[in-house]
């Protein structure tokens, strides 16, 4: 837990769920990039991120998204987002990102993703 942001991990069916809570921006994104390398370097491939707790996202947190996708992609494996608020939704829909980030409406959905 750092600068408003609280991210909780659990895991189902080799999938790595990360509950996130709070804002992610300029001063929180190292968290979520930090908590995210961390699952990559330890070998999870799949992961997938709540964001129904989320109700901000910046520039810089779609760029550490974005990273964490093409490291995941490159070693086979996937980042899923599921549950965004609408405000969050559309702010990564305005950036194009809906277009190369994994997006999931629910939980449920997510989980029915298949880890490689």
């Amino acid at each position: 837990m750092s600068l408003g942001l609280h991210i909780s991990l659990e895991e189902i069916d080799r999938k790595v769920l990360l509950r996130i809570d709070g804002r992610i921006d300029t001063s929180s994104s190292p968290v979520l990039e930090k908590k995210i390398n961390q699952l990559i370097e330890e070998k999870h491939a799949l992961l997938m991120l709540d964001f129904s707790r989320v109700d901000y996202l910046s520039s810089a947190g779609m760029r550490v998204l974005l990273a964490a996708t093409k490291k995941l992609k490159s070693k086979g494996g996937d980042l899923i987002l599921f549950s965004l608020h609408t405000e969050v939704a559309d702010t990564v829909r305005m950036a194009g990102f809906d277009k190369i980030l994994h997006i999931c409406s629910t939980e449920k959905d997510a989980l029915h993703i298949k880890a490689k």
